[in-house]
């Protein structure tokens, strides 16, 4: 595995959570909007990730070995829930508004969990390139 790799795979998992971050903030802006019916009520999004484990990505022309990619921008299936408000612009007919299925929570840990990761690889891009200057001070003799 060159040293080529090590950045190729350390940026396909820093572009892979910043859309989960994207993703967590999207959800977050949204968690307090209403809707007038349960099909237009807004639903959360979550990125689905897989495992690049042979040639199969490309980075800046060269093959990588390994890596994450997205595959997949799911909705989240969890029942909207609703409430009794005949007086909200949004009511229908009977009085119900229906709400966001996002729990802010759960957002939130997600959105951590996703900066952690994004913090770790690039300290693994720092300590790659910290090795590679350490190679090239090694010719300086």
């Amino acid at each position: 595995m060159s040293i080529n790799n090590v950045f190729g795979i350390a940026g396909s998992a820093m572009n892979a959570q910043m859309v989960r971050m994207n993703s967590s903030a999207s959800n977050m802006a949204n968690a307090s909007t209403t809707a007038g019916t349960q099909e237009a009520a807004y639903k959360a999004k979550r990125p689905v990730f897989e495992a690049i484990l042979s040639e199969q990505q490309t980075t800046l022309g060269s093959p990588t070995v390994g890596g994450v990619k997205i595959t997949d921008i799911t909705v989240d299936a969890t029942p909207n829930s609703s409430i009794h408000d005949p007086g909200h612009p949004d009511a229908d007919e009977n009085g119900m508004v229906y709400l966001s299925n996002v729990n802010e929570v759960v957002e939130m840990v997600d959105m951590l969990a996703a900066a952690r990761s994004y913090q770790n690889n690039v300290e693994v891009m720092n300590t790659a390139k910290q090795l590679m200057m350490k190679t090239l001070d090694l010719t300086k003799v």
